[in-house]
């Protein structure tokens, strides 16, 4: 079976869209999806094995309590509780298939480099997510590791498209765990925080690190399959609010990856994909099923217990909003998933009745800003791991970003929401 992963992954994403006409689809569509950890267990990383099994341990054991207490929520409630974000999360991986060919062989330098370069991550990583990262990385690297100030504007620049970007997978989580999120609500003040982010980190470089900073070799053409995407999606969103967002993505990114695929023949290409690079993303299964189970069951912690969690006469003030932000920063940035704590921050808060669209928001941003500061995160194991990056310079560069980013966002909070 496991030389069939690849198709069951493809399948978790075909039963899952065609569970919007036919609802039952949707079982079939979660059989499969725990099929790809179950038979790639061996192969899970060390840390995605110990954080499902914790996860889920906890999760089985509050569903246990609130069971034996009268509360039970469904086993299809439980088993598919991330499976919107996990089946985008499958449709975005094709978009891998469009990455950009570099063809400069020289790096261009200077206050134009750094700004081609922090605009490039950003943009490409907002539709075809982590690749870009080695993309761009494999080419700046000397000698197997990037400098201090490629170690900015590389991570910041990325992680800063989970602000706006429909298909970051920050966003299905949020749209997830935010029930009623209205995601182009959410757009203008993500867009502004990704643009104050990447102003941030260029100043940064420019004007307070002397060292000559060599960038990345992008064409505008490169371009043009991210802007293209994404506004398709916001367009469809707009002309068609009835349907989810996910939805969109999870149909759109597929096709959008067969029309601006670069590999030839297409076929060949398209069948290597599915076979082989597909299959690395079975910790990410692992990891967003056993979260599934967590909230599932602290969810039905809150309904033994009502009186406990109902928070009588509080309201979600932009204190509130501040601290918890602050708080979801601090645990990312020592290495505990977004996901995670957004899975455990979700049901805490929603008994507050806050705004859907403004705890998207919080969600959105404990995400890029936790992921682009921590060193524990998996853009920060990214770094440290192939390009040798030093987990304490991690830390160096972006504490002070990390906070600004957090005072900016409690702003925008107060203008918008």
């Amino acid at each position: 079976m496991i030389q069939y992963i690849g198709l069951i992954i493809v399948g978790v994403l075909g039963f899952y869209l065609i569970s919007t006409a036919v609802p039952a689809a949707q079982t079939a569509s979660t059989i499969l999806a725990w099929m790809v950890p179950i038979l790639m267990w061996r192969k899970l990383g060390k840390t995605a094995s110990q954080q499902a099994v914790c996860l889920i341990f906890i999760g089985l054991s509050c569903l246990m309590f609130s069971a034996s207490r009268g509360v039970f929520l469904g086993w299809e409630l439980i088993f598919s509780a991330n499976l919107p974000p996990l089946a985008m999360f499958v449709a975005v991986a094709f978009l891998t298939l469009t990455n950009p060919a570099c063809e400069d062989p020289e790096l261009p330098k200077g206050t134009k480099a750094i700004v081609t370069t922090a605009i490039g991550t950003h943009l490409l990583g907002a539709v075809i997510n982590l690749s870009v990262l080695f993309i761009f990385g494999d080419r700046l690297q000397r000698r197997g590791v990037l400098s201090r100030e490629q170690l900015i504007i590389l991570p910041r620049s990325f992680c800063a498209a989970a602000w706006w970007s429909p298909f970051f997978i920050a966003t299905g989580v949020t749209l997830t765990y935010a029930p009623g999120m209205q995601w182009l609500e959410t757009l203008v003040p993500g867009a502004i925080m990704s643009v104050i982010a990447i102003l941030y980190s260029f100043i940064e470089v420019r004007f307070f690190r002397k060292t000559s900073f060599s960038g990345y070799p992008i064409r505008i053409e490169s371009l043009f399959v991210p802007v293209i995407l994404a506004a398709s999606v916001i367009c469809l969103h707009h002309f068609k609010p009835d349907i989810s967002i996910i939805r969109i993505i999870c149909l759109l990114s597929p096709v959008g990856a067969l029309i601006f695929m670069k590999g030839r023949p297409r076929m060949s290409t398209f069948k290597h994909f599915v076979g082989s690079k597909l299959t690395s993303v079975n910790s990410q299964f692992a990891l967003f099923l056993a979260a599934g189970v967590f909230s599932t069951g602290i969810k039905s912690l809150t309904l033994v217990y009502p009186t406990l969690f109902s928070f009588s006469g509080a309201t979600f003030t932009p204190l509130i909003f501040t601290l918890v932000l602050g708080a979801m920063i601090a645990v990312g940035t020592i290495g505990v998933h977004p996901l995670m704590s957004i899975a455990i921050v979700s049901p805490l808060l929603i008994p507050l009745s806050p705004d859907n669209s403004q705890l998207g928001f919080l969600f959105l941003s404990s995400w890029a800003i936790s992921t682009g500061s921590s060193p524990l995160s998996g853009v920060g194991l990214a770094l440290t791991s192939r390009y040798h990056a030093s987990p304490r310079e991690i830390v160096q560069n972006n504490w002070h970003y990390a906070i600004a980013m957090w005072a900016i966002t409690s702003i925008l909070n107060l203008l918008f929401f």
